[in-house]
């Protein structure tokens, strides 16, 4: 199969299994503070996609959230999110899904997604058109910031100094705020053009990645830019995310 289809079927397979284990009931360890959390399901998910990775890709590099970490020979590397939105996953609240990307050099080159709530499974790249199981989605409707829906997520002590500035110019513009707790799920939600554009500071490549392409797979765009101390993950239709970047910098 080729790599769209791979990465279809296992973020699926991985969905499958994380909610089939909640269902059983898990355990939650904290990592860096209480909505930072891991569960059972979110390492068994990973092992998952790893391993298929490496039966069906040897030659390409792994790198997930749980700790995955293999170096490659191929120059592409797979990035794994097992269980994006693993506090909503944990309390009950369906925004999560299972995501994995690919980067072939310096850029990535696809994303795939899976929503168990909505049966829903998303693929897209920059160069590949992106589809919501196998059906193609619409090309995103550019709008203006100030006509804008966005997301973002910030942990509470972010939102004060420098960060908090920041912030604060950037939600300035906006029409309407969101904040639900998965940033891979904001991301097909503005992919599907229900949501326009998404911001947010410190996002780890498994945290971006696989949205990133498959906005960038619709007509969008997605940009990194310094502002408060600190790096910030700008994506959506091109006009909204032109004016982020802009008022994060200070604009």
């Amino acid at each position: 199969m080729d790599d769209a289809q791979l990465a279809s079927a296992l973020v699926r397979e991985a969905a499958v299994l994380a909610a089939t284990m909640r269902r059983e009931g898990l355990a939650t360890e904290q990592k860096t503070h209480v909505s930072d959390i891991v569960t059972a399901a979110d390492r068994a998910a990973e092992r998952l996609v790893v391993d298929g990775l490496r039966a069906a890709r040897p030659d390409d590099g792994v790198v997930g959230e749980e700790g995955a970490d293999h170096t490659g020979t191929s120059g592409r590397t797979w990035v794994i999110d097992p269980v994006d939105g693993t506090y909503n996953f944990h309390r009950g609240l369906e925004w999560w899904c299972s995501a994995l990307a690919l980067v072939d050099g310096d850029d990535v080159v696809l994303g795939a997604v899976h929503h168990p709530q909505q049966d829903a499974t998303y693929v897209g790249g920059p160069a590949r058109p992106g589809t919501r199981n196998g059906v193609p989605m619409a090309p995103l409707v550019d709008r203006p910031l100030s006509e804008c829906c966005a997301t973002t997520y910030l942990h509470p002590p972010f939102y004060e100094g420098e960060v908090g500035a920041a912030f604060a110019r950037a939600v300035g513009g906006v029409a309407t705020l969101r904040m639900m707790g998965s940033g891979t799920l904001d991301a097909m939600a503005i992919a599907q053009g229900s949501c326009d554009v998404s911001f947010q500071h410190s996002v780890p490549d498994w945290d971006r990645l696989p949205g990133a392409a498959i906005i960038r797979s619709v007509g969008g765009e997605a940009r990194l830019v310094e502002a408060g101390g600190r790096q910030w993950h700008v994506a959506g239709v091109p006009s909204a995310v032109s004016e982020v970047c802009d008022r994060l910098a200070g604009g």
